[in-house]
């Protein structure tokens, strides 16, 4: 099953707010791409990239980090 993991929106994201470190959140079925998705964001950002391996139960679980940006996969939005 493929994804649309909207990298180059993550990747404008990141250089727009000038994130110096990010922290990715991704649910356990994207989780083995995890590795690959930090390289790719450091890489074109030049921020170095946290992965969250933590469980991941929702927009409620967000991990408290010392991070400039937090990037979370698979959850629905507040709406704002």
């Amino acid at each position: 099953m493929d994804f649309d993991l909207e990298l180059e929106k993550v990747i404008g994201e990141i250089k727009k707010v000038k994130a110096r470190s990010v922290c990715i959140q991704l649910p356990e079925r994207l989780k083995p791409m995890a590795t690959d998705i930090a390289s790719l964001l450091e890489l074109r950002t030049g921020a170095t990239v946290l992965i969250w391996a933590d469980t991941c139960f929702g927009a409620c679980d967000i991990p408290k980090l010392d991070v400039d940006l937090l990037v979370q996969w698979g959850h629905t939005g507040y709406g704002f």
